[in-house]
């Protein structure tokens, strides 16, 4: 290792320490010693911090012990003829940089409040482009594609490049990869998110280029995102440095990409990213550290030319990704899956409220359909005027010796994401309310209706060539064709629906299990029922055993339920047997039917999480995208991280929404009727079963017997409300006892 790296990322480890400690001093001369710090709507304070040390930063003077901390880890200062045959000083100075770094930000966000924005989406019309810290609903959110391998890493971008066609260059390739692309830090003043918007790229959470900071401080949410993620899903518990990195190095993979000349802060922060394992790849001439000693793959890179960046990255680090080769004249992948397409972008657009647009995939004959025929019937995109809106119905008809009627919705429902990983093309929707806009960009690019077809065609191809032979397209945009593909596709979607709807648990003898998150939350084994949808939402009993079918060694795994231990709790001796053997021990048995009980383990992924109110003798929930306080006392992103990361915690359990309204839905602890809370906008979107729910166990009112946060946010405020009502669960038997 050369004693330049040594020195040169000592030195800025001390720089960066020293111009904290003096940021520190001044907060202090201006705010109380107990005004709030943090980074917002999270439940892991300064996250690298608290996840490496297990101190909690919540107030200006709880900053005082991390900083101190930071300055005795800055290992003495290399001098003369000696040199450093190990990395630990030189990882020490880079700790101690990046905990500096981190109370850097904070300060930023107690100063500047209004700096970095509170969303997933830059605000383009008021110049304002830092998204900072991303809170825990994003964190989250975008935490389940790490989880299902859609995301395989990161990549996290410093500096800028020579100029905006090498940026996007670059970036492109690794939304092509299917990575997210962290961005921070400056080169003289521009970045790569100001080269970007010069090229015309979208960034944001939703394109997965996300533009954290334009300093060199703002890598640190990077590194903190990551930290977040091993302990929501991983379980790791704060304090557990061993874990947590060694946790980053086995499970994230991520890289850093230092664009232009790297100086002393630059080369501390480097060297910081070695204890998580993650490389830095450059593109100019800095001392190099290569796979000797305690490394065993290169851990800084240099010289690499600019069109090689990203695949030098991706091998450094041993990421296996793939580039979906298709036919179109636009790029394609799912980095593009988040791409807003906004009035002053769009040529044209299906569905909406303005046309009809509608999504039905029907098995057919081998002899009916001929494989790979793509055929638009009715006015392209060429026909149609800047600005119009078109009527379309996407059917597509599939044939295998081994596909079935009930792989039917499976494959359907591929066509909102596949859609979106068209660059320039956004997709909302399913079934017969879809909604597609089409832009600008694409048009001229060459993108035409039958597009489509041909990713679809190449997709279902590729992803699911085991259970099909034969995959036909056509696109109708007459409008009479489209009305009578949208009546026979609801006939097939009200048949369907039944076919699930009226299933109960006693009706099979086989239940699925879904161990899809256990990359990231070990101990966690989701089992789905015809009753209990699996906690994600994503999954129902009909989809685990149609996936099971497609692939027999994935996630989902039949579990014979085996004797009914407990009908009312909803425990069975084969679904104990199968859980104990996924967990590796870990869980011995759960109930399915309650939250007080030996409840479900439950998963960072949940749609929503229900908990105990006990002065009201009832129980609340709480969906993932309510931000807000509830009346247990914690928002979700609180009850998360608590019970996330795979745990039995009685007293709460995460369920999917539609779950809400599923008859066995905590039935054993007295069933829906329990509800007294819920926010506002889940009970919006949940209100037509809630009221039918509610006529079939006998109270027709029940939806208005439900509080929300226009009643209140606290047990206090809410009973009242209750009592008014009459809601049932006050004269239910006690909750617990």
């Amino acid at each position: 290792m050369s004693r330049l790296v040594a020195f040169a990322a000592i030195q800025g480890g001390y720089n960066i320490v020293s111009k904290v400690e003096g940021k520190y001093k001044r907060a202090l001369q201006t705010y109380n010693a107990d005004t709030k710090v943090g980074f917002p709507n999270t439940a892991y304070f300064l996250p690298v911090i608290y996840s490496l040390l297990g101190i909690k930063v919540e107030k200006l003077e709880d900053m005082q012990k991390p900083l101190a901390f930071a300055r005795k880890l800055l290992p003495p200062h290399v001098k003369g003829q000696n040199h450093l045959p190990y990395l630990g000083p030189l990882l020490d100075a880079g700790i101690a940089a990046l905990f500096a770094f981190e109370l850097e930000e904070a300060l930023r966000y107690l100063e500047e409040p209004d700096f970095y924005l509170p969303t997933e989406e830059v605000d383009e019309e008021a110049g304002k482009i830092w998204l900072g810290a991303a809170d825990d609903t994003i964190m989250r959110k975008r935490g389940v594609e790490f989880v299902d391998g859609s995301a395989p890493g990161f990549a996290a971008i410093v500096g800028a490049a020579p100029n905006a066609e090498t940026a996007k260059l670059i970036v492109e390739e690794y939304q092509r990869r299917s990575l997210y692309i962290f961005c921070a830090a400056n080169q003289n003043g521009t970045t790569v998110i100001d080269q970007l918007r010069e090229a015309g790229v979208q960034v944001g959470w939703n394109t997965r280029i996300v533009p954290f900071g334009p300093d060199i401080s703002s890598a640190i949410f990077a590194l903190g995102f990551a930290n977040r993620a091993a302990m929501a899903f991983g379980g790791v518990q704060p304090g557990d440095y061993k874990k947590i990195l060694k946790y980053n190095k086995d499970r994230i993979f991520a890289f850093v990409n230092a664009l232009g000349d790297v100086n002393a802060e630059w080369a501390a922060a480097a060297a910081g990213c070695v204890n998580w394992g993650f490389p830095t790849i450059a593109d100019t001439d800095i001392p190099e550290i290569l796979p000797t000693g305690i490394c065993t793959y290169e851990h800084v890179v240099a010289n690499v030319k600019h069109e090689d960046m990203v695949q030098k990255s991706v091998e450094v680090r041993g990421l296996k990704t793939t580039v979906s080769k298709i036919d179109i004249p636009c790029a394609f992948g799912p980095a593009f899956e988040g791409e807003r397409v906004r009035g002053a972008d769009l040529y044209c657009q299906s569905g909406g409220g303005k046309t009809q647009c509608t999504e039905y995939l029907k098995m057919a004959q081998m002899n009916e359909i001929e494989d790979g025929k793509v055929t638009v019937v009715g006015p392209d995109i060429k026909d149609i005027k800047e600005g119009g809106a078109f009527p379309m119905a996407i059917f597509m008809q599939v044939a295998g010796r081994e596909f079935q009627e009930d792989f039917e919705p499976i494959l359907e429902r591929q066509t909102h994401h596949l859609v979106n990983y068209i660059q320039g093309i956004m997709h909302m929707g399913q079934r017969d309310i879809a909604w597609v806009r089409i832009s600008k960009q694409a048009v001229e690019k060459g993108f035409t209706l039958k597009d489509i077809g041909v990713v679809l065609h190449a997709k279902f191809h590729q992803d699911f060539g085991k259970i099909l032979d034969k995959v036909q397209v056509t696109i109708y945009t007459k409008k009479e064709d489209v009305d009578k593909i949208t009546a026979e596709a609801r006939a097939a979607y009200k048949h369907r629906d039944e076919r699930v709807e009226n299933m109960t648990d006693e009706d099979v003898e086989i239940y699925y299990s879904c161990t899809l998150c256990q990359s990231f939350a070990p101990t966690h084994v989701c089992t789905v029922s015809p009753e209990r949808t699996g906690l994600c939402g994503a999954y129902n009993w009909m989809d685990c055993k149609a996936s099971y079918e497609i692939n027999p060694t994935g996630p989902n795994q039949p579990i014979e339920k085996g004797a009914v231990v407990d009908p009312k709790l909803g425990r069975f001796a084969g679904v104990d047997d199968f859980i104990k053997k996924a967990s590796r021990g870990a869980i011995e048995t759960y109930n399915f039917y309650s939250m007080v009980n030996a409840p479900m383990t439950t998963c960072g992924c949940c749609e929503a999480i229900a908990a105990m109110l006990p002065a009201c003798n009832g129980v609340m929930t709480v969906n993932r995208e309510y931000a807000g306080e509830t009346p247990c006392g914690m928002k979700f992103t609180t009850l998360a991280g608590v019970m996330g990361g795979g745990a039995s915690s009685p007293g709460f359990v995460g369920h999917s929404k539609f779950n809400i309204t599923q008859k066995k839905f905590i039935v054993g602890d007295g069933g829906l009727l329990r509800m007294v809370w819920m926010p506002k906008i889940l009970k919006e979107e949940i209100k037509e079963r809630l009221i039918k729910r509610g006529k079939e166990l006998g109270v027709p009112n029940f939806y208005d017997m439900i509080a929300d946060e226009t009643v209140g946010t606290t047990e206090e405020e809410i009973l009242p409300f209750l009592q008014e009502k009459g809601h049932p669960a006050l004269s239910m038997p006690p909750l617990v006892g």
